[in-house]
């Protein structure tokens, strides 16, 4: 169904290791996204969505449970403090199981279409696990229209796998200034994958 509406160009699928745990870094331009990565990877993508998408009632609930479900969503509360970590050992759980575990290091979307500065969950869960951290870039999430690409003109979005970033040389760093490391290397190479500009701040306009 995605395909038909939004036909994505992907590239670099082969960057995805076909074996272990793999942990997708992606800018984040709209709720799109986090259909649009799981259906153009080659393997089953988990990641983590709003809590209230899998707690509405009526049959809109059970249908928004069943579509997230089904696209590998697991349920998250957006808070601080023991909530969020439950957030960041959940998706370590996913990763030490071997599986593939997407996040969106900016926390939230773009809404000036910048790259935003990443938050050090995805570079700890890195750390901790040791999983293949891949980063990604997104373009045209936040304006394409869906069959946008059948008008004469129009634009698709991408989807571009980059390469696994190789962290062999943080072997022995001290945990603190690895994960800062790998939080910079990461974003660098989401914004060359993307284009876009970074903002060299952290996002805080948005609500998502």
């Amino acid at each position: 169904m995605f395909w038909i509406l939004y036909r994505p160009l992907i590239v670099g699928r082969v960057n995805v290791p076909a074996r272990g745990p793999v942990l997708l870094a992606s800018n984040h331009l709209s709720s799109l996204d986090t259909v649009i990565i799981p259906t153009s990877a080659a393997r089953p993508v988990q990641f983590l969505i709003k809590s209230s998408y899998f707690t509405r009632s009526g049959v809109l609930g059970r249908i928004l449970r069943w579509f997230f479900t089904s696209i590998g969503g697991v349920p998250v509360y957006r808070a601080t403090g023991r909530d969020a970590r439950a957030a960041l050992d959940a998706g370590s759980s996913i990763l030490r199981a071997g599986s593939v575990f997407a996040v969106f290091p900016e926390g939230t979307r773009s809404r000036d279409g910048r790259l935003h500065e990443g938050h050090g969950g995805a570079a700890w869960m890195a750390y901790e696990t040791g999983a293949t951290l891949v980063p990604v870039g997104l373009i045209g999430t936040g304006t394409v229209k869906p069959l946008g690409h059948l008008v004469r003109g129009g634009s698709r979005i991408e989807v571009r796998f980059g390469a696994p970033l190789d962290l062999s040389d943080l072997e022995g760093v001290p945990a603190g200034k690895a994960r800062r490391e790998i939080t910079e290397r990461m974003m660098d190479a989401i914004a060359g994958l993307s284009g876009q500009e970074r903002s060299g701040q952290v996002n805080a306009s948005s609500r998502d």
